[in-house]
């Protein structure tokens, strides 16, 4: 059972290390796979995303028994006029069920936070397009580069 974490500025170096990962990265390798992180950049983005998230964006870590596996975390893109949701899971903790976990969490917290729909835009060839689509996202349209799934949560 995974517990949700609102990460402390000390606990950035877990996601340094979620974005610094090849493997947990694979999935972005249409938009260059890692993704910088450093320490210095930790503070301006803790206060965007945790401290000023202005009802715009939401972020937690996803903890199991033994640390953090992984981070969930929505925000609002005006390219689609609503949010978009985010779901990582540390590589060497896939295939336990975290990743079905993790978006039934982040599907809970919209809802509890008034979100009415969530959208997310994956590569055309990421395997995660399965995962959404057995928990209640619909493909809304692809291009070649990506497929946007939406799921509406009702009220």
């Amino acid at each position: 059972m995974l517990e949700l974490v609102t990460p402390t500025l000390k606990d950035m170096w877990f996601r340094e290390s979620l974005m610094a990962d090849e493997e947990t990265m694979s999935y972005n390798h249409a938009w260059g796979g890692t993704i910088p992180f450093p320490k210095e950049r930790w503070a301006g983005w803790y206060d965007c995303w945790i401290v000023n998230h202005e009802n715009k964006r939401f972020y937690r870590y996803l903890k199991d028994e033994n640390g953090f596996v992984g981070e969930i975390a929505y925000h609002y893109d005006s390219e689609y006029d609503g949010y978009v949701a985010d779901v990582i899971i540390f590589s060497k903790y896939r295939g336990k069920g975290y990743g079905t976990q993790g978006l039934e969490l982040l599907c809970s917290a919209a809802k509890e936070n008034g979100i009415t729909v969530l959208y997310d835009d994956i590569a055309i060839d990421n395997t995660a397009i399965s995962l959404f689509l057995k928990h209640g996202f619909y493909e809304d349209y692809r291009t070649e580069e990506k497929i946007v799934l939406k799921k509406e949560l009702g009220i």
